[in-house]
């Protein structure tokens, strides 16, 4: 069984309300050094699935149906084997969707 960590966060040009709340409460706390906070959304996914290409589209087509507004976010993933390493990343940011790295 293998795992898949799915980041969404907004695009770049998207205002993030709740990110500027964020920042200001932490300026208001004496945090004046951190800025640019944007939020996003972490979600976890066991597959039961083996083939990693079959995984791949899974993930893609899940995260292009439900669980990312390609409108107004970008998402990226990692896939994990059982031992927790890597087995590939994807980022779907500026537009573009790239692999960024592929262990075999």
């Amino acid at each position: 069984m293998l795992k898949a960590i799915v980041k969404v966060t907004l695009k770049e040009k998207i205002l993030d309300p709740q990110g500027k709340a964020i920042e200001h409460s932490l300026h208001n706390l004496g945090f004046l050094s951190l800025g640019g906070v944007r939020t996003g959304k972490n979600i976890e996914i066991s597959i039961d699935e083996n083939d990693l290409s079959t995984v791949e589209e899974l993930i893609k087509s899940a995260c292009a149906k439900l669980l990312a507004n390609q409108v107004t976010e970008d998402y990226e993933y990692q896939i994990f084997d059982d031992a927790g390493s890597t087995l590939s990343r994807f980022t779907s940011r500026h537009g573009v969707g790239s692999v960024s790295g592929h262990a075999g």
